[in-house]
């Protein structure tokens, strides 16, 4: 799969091609949406707090006699069927929201959004970008590229860009990110992501290169061990310990 490259003036220049481990891997709804809920969750804070019974302030006595009166069997103010008294299972800041997911289903899920948007067709290339700090440079380039101004739009690089990122942070809805901070969250929710061509080549290093590793060694791994059976499996030479030699009888006088 290829994308269309274009220069900091927004010429295309060319094309750059995707890395089918990153980019054309098996799209996964189920777990993308899991790592999302996740991001989400454990970024929530619970803010919505309501007092018990303990926290309102008010009287404990009984209002009214248990029997005799007629009236309805009433406890102290601070009941939840009486104004200003407690909310009964309302919200508390106690609440947890945090999950987690294991590191191999996080990767597959990121592996996963990336390849979705690859085949829907809203990734784009960037040569190189100036250092000068200069939004309407940075607008002029947007409009000059393939993508709808309005809509969330990411850029993703390879190292921190100060022009780059101080140039877009006035325009809506334009977001930087580093490539090795990149997460299912943002790509899926942006309608079109930049990639810098060092960016592509960085996280083809940072998110596939490891499995190519772990797969070199465990062929390894097994050699070795193959090695240690054989050892063990050769007949070992017991060495026989040396025979007692047996004592004279004492004479007796």
């Amino acid at each position: 799969m290829t994308i269309d490259v274009y220069t900091s003036a927004g010429v295309k220049k060319g094309t750059a091609e995707l890395s089918s481990a990153l980019f054309g891997a098996p799209i996964s709804t189920g777990l993308m949406h899991q790592a999302v809920m996740q991001q989400q969750g454990n970024r929530r804070a619970s803010i919505a707090h309501v007092k018990t019974r303990s926290e309102i302030r008010g009287s404990t006595r009984k209002i009214s006699p248990q029997k005799g009166t007629g009236r309805a069997r009433r406890g102290s103010v601070r009941s939840p069927l009486l104004k200003g008294g407690n909310k009964a299972f309302g919200p508390r800041n106690v609440a947890n929201f945090t999950r987690s997911m294991p590191h191999s289903m996080r990767r597959a899920a990121l592996i996963s959004s990336l390849s979705y948007q690859a085949k829907r067709g809203v990734i784009v290339g960037l040569e190189n970008y100036p250092e000068t700090v200069k939004t309407k440079q940075a607008f002029t380039l947007l409009q000059k590229l393939p993508v709808a101004i309005g809509r969330p739009i990411l850029f993703v690089l390879p190292e921190r860009m100060s022009g780059l990122m101080l140039s877009v942070r006035n325009i809506p809805r334009v977001k930087t990110l580093l490539v090795n901070y990149l997460n299912p969250e943002d790509i899926l929710h942006a309608a079109h992501v930049i990639f810098f061509t060092e960016a592509l080549k960085k996280a083809e290093e940072i998110f596939t290169m490891k499995k190519q590793r772990v797969s070199q060694e465990i062929p390894a791994k097994a050699h070795t061990e193959k090695k240690a059976e054989k050892a063990s499996a050769k007949p070992k030479t017991v060495k026989k310990a040396p025979a007692k030699k047996a004592s004279k009888p004492s004479q007796k006088s």
